[in-house]
């Protein structure tokens, strides 16, 4: 009996140890990392607002009048970009104090304020966008006619054109645009049917609210 006791003994602990030792040999477990969730995408959705500086140059009928010069102002509006799209739809408006002025033959044509309200369709490269506008735009436009006198008058015409924004930030966005606007015909006391066309390059910096 006892060399059958001492047999069990024996053989639970060789067990005892080989376990032991099989489960050293066993890598040490290590949990799964976490799953971290991917970072959302820029998007160009939200309102904006900035400002600009440019340089402007046109033609008019009368004679050899072509009105140039520089303007400075201010834009906003609202961009949504579809979603899973890279298509940005949105309204853009902006005001300006420009000096865009010529003479010629005794007449001058002044342009002392000027602004424009626009539909924008573009298309997002991630943090760069490239973009099509128009609209309806409008301008304090001023005649002076040598001997006979000034005449002032707020035009409406139409404008169409294109730019790009580049995100810097995830806020502050930079742009660079061109512009032609078409101001109409109108008549002015000392001379009638005056048609003022326009070409425009712009340069800004804005700020776009939200994330």
């Amino acid at each position: 009996m006892t060399n059958k006791l001492l047999a069990g003994v024996a053989s639970a602990a060789i067990l005892t140890f080989s376990t032991a030792a099989f489960a050293a040999d066993l890598p040490a477990y290590e949990p799964a990392p976490a799953a971290v969730a991917p970072l959302a995408s820029f998007t160009w959705t939200g309102a904006y607002l900035g400002a600009h500086a440019g340089y402007a140059w046109g033609d008019t009928n009368i004679g050899r009048v072509k009105p140039k010069g520089a303007l400075v102002g201010a834009f906003a509006g609202y961009n949504y970009q579809l979603d899973g799209s890279p298509v940005v739809i949105g309204i853009d408006t902006d005001f300006n104090y420009a000096d865009i002025d010529d003479s010629a033959g005794g007449v001058k044509v002044r342009d002392k304020w000027n602004g424009a309200t626009r539909a924008r369709v573009g298309y997002a490269f991630d943090r760069f966008l490239a973009y099509g506008a128009g609209g309806i735009a409008y301008a304090d436009r001023k005649v002076r006619v040598g001997g006979v006198g000034t005449d002032t008058k707020w035009d409406a015409g139409w404008t169409v054109g294109g730019g790009a924004e580049y995100a810097a930030t995830d806020n502050v966005f930079v742009r660079a645009e061109y512009r032609y606007t078409d101001y109409g015909h109108r008549n002015f006391e000392g001379v009638s049917h005056v048609s003022d066309t326009e070409h425009r390059v712009m340069a800004g910096v804005g700020y776009k609210f939200g994330w």
